[in-house]
């Protein structure tokens, strides 16, 4: 079902360097418009900000680990830590050069495809993964509402009758999030055959025909799956969410630790920054649906919109943007650009062989 020829197709040069001229776009535009060259003079570097910043990549480095157990767990072993390891940073570099919307479930397919595992198996990676993250984010947004109300959601929001554009964005993205969430869960562990007639059903009116393939193969996908995954047990599933928890807990907490570094008037008690953290959740359930590889451009411009409440200065604002997504953005387009290409040597060595 998964086509593992032509390894390097996804990875094409224009695919790459799109997301990079789309960030260098945006990164020239927020150093040249938001940047004052006397407040940027005015920050104090001290040891406090440097212990902030380590800190945030001491996080990076514990996502990435995180993600790593998830796929040696998904996998049952057959990848080994360090194949792990590098898969995930084949992984991030191709979700980094993908839309953001498709990028994630698309790279690993890629990705994993092109190892010695079974198709099945692979289907059933992909399609868990994908459940794990919509439970964490359903599951954990209305907690952190119920702690901090709507401030969770935009910059002084008191209540959900006086949502802005972005707040009505977030609204809606939540609620397909959940909406495909709970259409995966069904799939995958209750009604996998309901799922194939429900979707040649939709294909089979008017211009739909058009997906009709491609809605039997999703149908076939989850049939695969279901009995790849039918005999873990629960404690299975348990570990692979914790890893899921922990992983997207850190891509937020590093953000925390840098707006500290640079913001060092923002309280560092535990309620203050879960609020932080709820408000950041927040603003990636948007950047989930960007259109954009990487949600590059989108994420820049959404975060001094979320945050401005947290840190009154666009210079500082945008100094962090930047930081931020050189550590979790380009950081991996670079690590992916020295990794990949040993990865395909192996590729076409194992493939002769």
């Amino acid at each position: 079902m998964i086509d593992s020829t032509q390894p390097t197709n996804d990875l094409s040069t224009s695919r790459i360097m799109l997301p990079i001229v789309i960030g260098a776009m945006v990164l020239i535009y927020f150093i040249v418009s938001k940047i004052n060259l006397q407040d940027f003079i005015n920050i104090s570097w001290n040891a406090k900000m440097i212990f902030w910043v380590c800190l945030a990549v001491v996080f990076l480095i514990i996502r990435h680990l995180a993600y790593a157990m998830r796929l040696r767990i998904l996998s049952q072993g057959v990848f080994s830590w360090l194949k792990s390891i590098q898969l995930i940073f084949i992984w991030e570099f191709s979700s980094a050069v993908s839309p953001t919307a498709v990028g994630g479930s698309a790279a690993a397919l890629f990705v994993l495809s092109r190892e010695k595992i079974s198709t099945a198996r692979v289907t059933a990676i992909v399609l868990y993964t994908a459940i794990l993250d919509t439970i964490f984010f359903v599951g954990s947004l209305p907690i952190l509402y119920m702690l901090y109300g709507a401030s969770i959601i935009r910059p002084g929001l008191t209540d959900l009758a006086n949502l802005d554009g972005w707040g009505k964005s977030f609204v809606l993205a939540y609620c397909f999030m959940a909406i495909y969430g709970m259409f995966f869960f069904y799939g995958l562990f209750m009604k996998p055959q309901g799922i194939k007639k429900i979707a040649l059903w939709i294909t089979s009116l008017g211009w739909l025909k058009r997906w009709r393939k491609k809605a039997e193969k999703l149908g076939d996908d989850f049939i695969v799956a279901s009995k790849e995954l039918s005999a873990n047990g629960f404690s299975f599933g348990l570990k692979a969410f914790l890893a899921t928890a922990t992983a997207w807990s850190c891509r937020f907490i590093l953000l925390n630790c840098l707006i500290i570094a640079f913001q060092q008037d923002v309280s560092i008690d535990l309620f203050t920054q879960g609020a932080l953290f709820g408000r950041l959740e927040t603003m990636f359930v948007i950047m989930a649906f960007s259109p954009t590889p990487g949600s590059a451009g989108v994420a820049e411009i959404l975060f001094y919109s979320f945050i401005n409440d947290y840190i009154p200065s666009e210079t500082t604002a945008s100094v962090v943007a930047i930081l931020w997504r050189f550590l979790t953005y380009y950081l991996y387009i670079l690590i992916g650009a020295l990794v990949i290409p040993a990865w395909i040597r192996n590729l076409v060595r194992r493939k002769k062989t």
